[in-house]
């Protein structure tokens, strides 16, 4: 942890709200004159779209069912690690750039004197010289923990944040983007979710036990059984739950934020829940007095 060059973990599973945990942050950034370094968890996968099939194939082989993206085989938990410390010590990092889709693609090939990736690939690392103001991290691993290895990535972040779904509501999104989206079957769709499971039991929910800030998306809708769910349930049919890890090292102001979200109200002590609509606003007010606190203290 560094106050000069504070690094910012949100960690979160796929269909959490990326959009709109990007605007509520971009928001932040532009009130607070913030200029970040911003990388995205999918540049630390170990394995390219091709190889992951490769390194699926052969771990089944192996009598192994359960690699994914989810676990410490499949991803350098001890490379983001290194860049969360190198930032927070140096204010500079390696970045490199996971290539999602055809247009990116052509971006980045124009970025690099006319390249020829392609989607599915990794840039290469670049060194980054430019001066940042702090480092923004979103993806799954932000918090991660390898014990096994001795790798905790929390340890070096400034600020935590856990965003996530209530399971159903997640798996219920993962089954509309691969059919819609991906062109998937019901059955493909069950089989990845279950290879999943245990990476997503000893890897990813663990990480939210060590966030300072977690907001979790709960439906007010029935999602008993989300392998027949029709819709996914909106914004305005869910709740946020917002728990802080400790309200007064996060300096929370719960009357101040009742009286700005209507409709709001407190579960526990540590504990305000807000309508799903009011998800990004909630967002803002929570997280920009800590993160104008980052940027005073490393300024000073």
């Amino acid at each position: 942890m560094s106050k000069k060059h504070p690094v910012i973990a949100v960690t979160g599973s796929s269909g959490a709200g990326t959009t709109t945990v990007k605007n509520a942050f971009e928001h932040i950034f532009y009130r607070e004159n913030i200029n970040p370094l911003v990388l995205e968890g999918d540049s630390f996968h170990r394995f390219d779209r091709a190889d992951m099939k490769i390194a699926m194939a052969q771990a089944a082989e192996k009598g192994d069912h359960s690699f994914s993206h989810f676990g410490p085989q499949a991803n350098f938990f001890d490379k983001i690690a290194e860049t969360f410390k190198n930032y927070g010590e140096t204010g500079t990092c390696k970045r490199r750039y996971y290539i999602h889709s055809d247009d990116e693609a052509k971006e980045h090939n124009a970025r690099l004197g006319g390249t020829s990736y392609t989607a599915g690939q990794f840039t290469p690392w670049e060194e980054i010289s430019e001066k940042t103001d702090l480092l923004f991290y979103e993806g799954l691993h932000g918090c991660a923990r390898d014990d096994a290895n001795g790798i905790d990535v929390s340890q070096f972040a400034d600020l935590k944040v856990g965003v996530v779904p209530i399971v159903n509501l997640e798996w219920i999104q993962k089954i509309f983007r691969d059919n819609s989206q991906r062109g998937y079957s019901a059955e493909a769709i069950v089989d990845t979710i279950l290879r999943r499971m245990p990476d997503y039991i000893n890897f990813i929910t663990p990480q939210f036990s060590h966030t300072d800030i977690n907001f979790q998306r709960v439906p007010t809708v029935d999602t008993s059984d989300p392998f027949i769910a029709r819709d996914i349930p909106t914004p305005d049919e869910s709740f946020v739950v917002i728990r802080f890890k400790d309200p007064k090292k996060s300096k929370v102001d719960f009357p101040y934020l009742l009286s700005m979200l209507d409709d709001s109200f407190m579960s526990r002590r540590n504990t305000i829940v807000v309508p799903g609509g009011k998800m990004g606003f909630a967002m803002e007010l929570t997280l920009a007095p800590l993160i104008h606190d980052l940027i005073e203290g490393s300024r000073a």
